[in-house]
């Protein structure tokens, strides 16, 4: 164990004191982990759409202060009580969703939705006591997702770490920890398209960019990118995207302009928007008989997904996913592995590089939506 084992660390930390307003960098305390947890050193994080999305706190439950950041890559700190397989040292990728190994999802080899560790944006303490593990002069800073990657020292449950090939450059492999395992997944794992095939992919952000990676890398001969923003197409060429479908542009519905296109439909497809219209068009443009929607971004909550069951019935079908099928411990180091393999390309998602005490400019690149993926230097 390291010097720092069992004590209190003092570290800087991005801290969201409200919602909407700039992080403040302030020194923290960040308790020794407790049992089944782990403290980690955080090296490089990057910033997620969804810790803009509850920074903002627009759309559910404000919970502050907090730390935000769940995209990083680290190394083992220290080790709690009944931790077995980390040691200090160790190269890892804290995740926002976890992997117990011993509840129905884990033994399941279809489902990666862990009971005991699956996400929870609301929950800003540890499992193990209800407690935060950080604090400023004695009063709690809340936990995000289990992981709060904006801080130099961090504690997670270990369920939520994956042990990770240390000759991987952190740099590159933290944007692995979320946005690119759940669009990649989406495709290669769930959409499965066949060598030959055609891919819709909607919505050209980090995660439909991926999806259209997880296309090319299959070897799909047409990838048909579909955003309302039309800055996204060219940058998107990169990804395998082959043609580009703005729905502004047509006045009948982007299903049909899609099924125009391709002879009746496409052979799989790809939602990563969230919006509930794209997703009734995702699933909608897939070719009858064989097709196949996979269902990637959060809807609003009071959404419904409306569609006639005839389209169902013509033997299409309707698939969700949740963080690309990956279940975080046991599949996320062979993620890492393609990309030492140089069968996936991270470095083009990486747009911008900023260091720690510059970490609201990641915020105002990804809210102008100049950046794909903007890495955050704890050192700097």
């Amino acid at each position: 164990m390291s010097g720092t084992a069992g004590q209190v660390i003092r570290c800087k930390a991005a801290v969201a004191w409200e919602a909407g307003k700039p992080l403040v960098i302030e020194e923290v305390e960040v308790a020794p982990p407790q049992k089944n947890e782990v403290r980690l050193k955080i090296l490089f994080t990057s910033l997620c759409h969804t810790d803009v999305y509850f920074w903002e706190a627009k759309g559910q439950t404000p919970l502050f202060p907090r730390i935000f950041g769940h995209e990083a890559g680290g190394i083992v700190e220290s080790v709690g009580e009944g931790v077995t397989d980390l040691q200090p040292g160790d190269h890892v990728l804290p995740v926002f969703t976890g992997e117990c190994k011993e509840c129905p999802h884990c033994h399941s080899e279809e489902s990666n939705m862990c009971d005991l560790l699956r996400i929870n944006t609301d929950r800003g303490v540890m499992i193990n006591d209800g407690q935060s593990r950080f604090s400023i002069k004695g009063k709690p800073i809340y936990h995000f997702v289990g992981t709060s990657t904006f801080s130099e020292y961090t504690v997670t449950h270990v369920g939520c770490v994956a042990k990770i090939n240390p000759a991987a450059p952190l740099d590159k492999v933290c944007v692995l920890s979320c946005g690119i395992s759940t669009g990649f997944g989406a495709t290669v794992n769930v959409a499965k398209p066949k060598k030959g095939q055609s891919v819709a992919i909607f919505g050209l952000g980090a995660v439909g960019l991926a999806a259209a990676e997880g296309a090319r890398v299959s070897g799909a001969s047409r990838i048909i990118g579909v955003d309302l923003n039309p800055s996204r197409f060219n940058e998107a060429k990169k990804f395998g995207v082959t043609e580009f479908v703005n729905p502004k542009d047509y006045d009948k519905p982007v299903q049909q302009v899609i099924a125009d296109m391709t002879n009746g439909g496409v052979d799989r497809s790809v939602e990563c928007t969230g919006s509930v219209q794209a997703m009734i068009s995702a699933f909608e443009c897939v070719h009858d008989g064989w097709g196949v929607a996979v269902l990637v971004g959060v809807p609003n909550k009071d959404d419904a997904f409306k569609t006639h069951p005839m389209n169902l019935l013509n033997e299409r079908t309707l698939k969700g996913t949740f963080f690309g099928n990956y279940k975080p411990r046991s599949d996320l180091p062979s993620v890492v592995e393609k990309y030492m393999n140089k069968e996936l390309e991270v470095e083009k998602f990486i747009t911008h590089t900023v260091p720690f005490s510059e970490i609201n400019k990641a915020f105002d690149l990804m809210l102008a939506g100049e950046s794909i993926r903007c890495i955050i230097r704890m050192d700097g």
